[in-house]
């Protein structure tokens, strides 16, 4: 077991550097995607001729093997943290654009009205009714991003000492010590389960007014349509997550 811990000196971290190293690799670009994607997924709201060629672009990007990204990168961005993070940044936009697009759409257009009546500018209508309730459909996107950018960066170690928790596995090969590759798997596997339990949290914080045991993917709709009325529980009637998601917002 101590050698499980037993890091080579020339990684230049201990373990618990490699960890912070990994989560810095991974969880910086799935925050600069997200702040890409909010922006974008709203043009493709507004304009809806704009999405399919987005979609098709993000997808065509995320089809590029990360290797040829780091070719192309590292004359201009070298051996460093960057040519493995900008990758990792446009890989996660394929998720998250479209569920950004995907949970504003699902606001009914009631809800809507009802934001203009009482004065919400278009900006504000945004940031304070539609994002609000399009918060399932995005920490969806985030978590499934975020998992996928944990187990990536392992592949920067192609580049040289740029793979975090994936260097042990190249150390693994150099030194014959089978317990690194045991490390690095199970380390990332546990932080990747970390990250996704704390996205839950922070869903479950943020939507206090959805039911429990939802998960974000939402219920069956009752007659009032997708939210924009009331839908059915076994105990009888309950208010749509987009009505006090509006009452927050208006005060």
């Amino acid at each position: 077991m101590n050698r499980f811990f037993d890091i080579p000196s020339d990684l230049q971290h201990d373990w618990l550097g490699l960890i912070g190293l990994h989560l810095r690799e991974a969880l910086l670009p799935v925050l600069g995607g997200l702040l890409l994607a909010l922006p974008l997924a709203q043009l493709c709201v507004r304009l809806r001729w704009l999405y399919p060629p987005v979609l098709w672009v993000t997808t065509v990007l995320y089809a590029i093997p990360s290797l040829a990204f780091f070719v192309v990168l590292i004359d201009y961005t070298g051996q460093t943290e960057l040519t493995v993070m900008i990758p990792l940044t446009i890989y996660t936009l394929v998720v998250l654009v479209p569920a950004i697009v995907d949970g504003v759409r699902s606001v009914p257009q009631e809800t809507l009205a009802a934001a203009t009546a009482m004065g919400f500018g278009p900006v504000r209508r945004y940031l304070q009714v539609q994002l609000p309730i399009a918060v399932p459909a995005i920490i969806a996107g985030l978590r499934v991003a975020t998992v996928s950018s944990i187990s990536l960066v392992s592949v920067g170690m192609l580049i040289g000492n740029q793979g975090a928790l994936g260097n042990l596995l190249h150390d693994a090969q150099i030194y014959n010590r089978p317990e690194l590759a045991w490390n690095s798997v199970i380390t990332s596997a546990v932080l990747a389960i970390l990250a996704d339990a704390a996205l839950v949290g922070v869903r479950i914080l943020l939507t206090p007014w959805m039911p429990s045991g939802t998960g974000g993917k939402g219920g069956k709709r009752g007659k009032g349509g997708a939210g924009g009325g009331e839908s059915k529980t076994a105990g009888g009637r309950r208010p749509a997550p987009a009505v006090p998601a509006l009452e927050d917002a208006a005060r």
